[in-house]
């Protein structure tokens, strides 16, 4: 009686300790596009991703440094491939992400970059000839049907507006970056943990900034608020260092399909933030289009989890 009652207690610790994990995770992640756009109101979107990647390499390289056991060894054969993931799966990620919230809402940013797992199996069919079922390609409609009328119809007043457009296709692009990412690094996940690579490919893929860094950067910094600073300190450890550090260690106690659930959650939570921090009005067709996504998110996930229960 004592042994399960203790057992209970360890099984009722570990539901605790993931409903925190999951929670802060996506609190810290919804967080990330309001705080993108505080960021920008200071600097520009070149000059926001190399602050908030220099935040991000000094403590990973802390990390690194006294932690050392819990890593992959780097193989030098890997260091340009690694290079070039990181460059454009981690820092060209950032850069149309950011370039993108100079014109769309940090809700409709959120609501875009959750068609990432979409985008994952689209480009799994074109290069991995993955096959995709009928309730995938249903999903995958919606959801995208849920994107044009966000990027178009999505903001009061801005149908058709060239900037808004071009916002809403640099998130676009940069949710592709994220889903060729993660395409482009399955054969590195061979000699790779999922969090070894991650941590590789953002400190080698934060060498690609260097050409970046110019006069306006020091500039921009000198010139720089503490709301700036905070907005700054928050991405890169927070949005960043944390909340990718809180993703591969729930990976490793629940599959991706259990956890993508939770993550619905991100553009809801992203768009009360952002209505109350800067007062942007949701439209009724940004209400809809939201759905949508969500709605195609939902459908090609419950797929995944009938088939990954066949397995079983």
């Amino acid at each position: 009686m004592m042994m399960n009652k203790n057992k209970l207690r360890i099984i009722n610790f570990s539901k605790l300790k993931f409903l925190i994990m999951i929670v802060t995770m996506t609190i810290v992640w919804a967080f990330a596009f309001p705080f993108i756009k505080i960021g920008l109101a200071e600097l520009s979107f070149v000059n926001l991703t190399v602050m908030r990647f220099f935040v991000v390499c000094v403590v990973l390289l802390l990390i690194l440094l006294f932690q050392q056991k819990g890593f992959s060894k780097l193989q030098k054969r890997d260091i340009i491939p690694i290079f070039l993931l990181g460059f454009f799966g981690v820092i060209v990620y950032h850069f149309g992400l950011n370039y993108g919230e100079q014109f769309i809402s940090p809700a409709a940013a959120s609501l875009i970059i959750a068609t990432v797992p979409i985008q994952i199996i689209i480009l799994s069919t074109i290069f991995l000839k993955e096959n995709i079922g009928f309730k995938k390609i249903i999903g995958i409609i919606i959801a995208l049907s849920g994107v044009v009328i966000i990027s178009i119809w999505g903001k009061a007043g801005s149908s058709l507006h060239v900037e808004y457009i071009s916002g809403a296709l640099a998130v676009l692009i940069a949710a592709t970056m994220s889903a060729l990412y993660t395409i482009a690094g399955k054969k590195l996940l061979i000699r790779y943990s999922a969090l070894s690579l991650t941590v590789y490919a953002m400190l080698l893929g934060s060498l690609g900034l260097i050409p970046f860094i110019n006069s306006s950067l020091l500039s921009q910094i000198l010139k720089m608020s503490i709301r700036g600073w905070l907005s700054i300190i928050f991405l890169g450890i927070f949005s960043t260092v944390i909340g990718y550090g809180i993703w591969y260690t729930i990976l490793k106690i629940r599959s991706a399909s259990e956890i993508s659930i939770y993550l619905y959650a991100i553009p809801v939570l992203s768009t009360i933030i952002s209505h109350f921090m800067f007062k942007e009005k949701i439209t009724s067709m940004f209400i809809f289009g939201g759905f949508l996504v969500i709605a195609g998110l939902v459908i090609v996930n419950l797929k995944i989890k009938k088939c990954s229960n066949k397995k079983i």
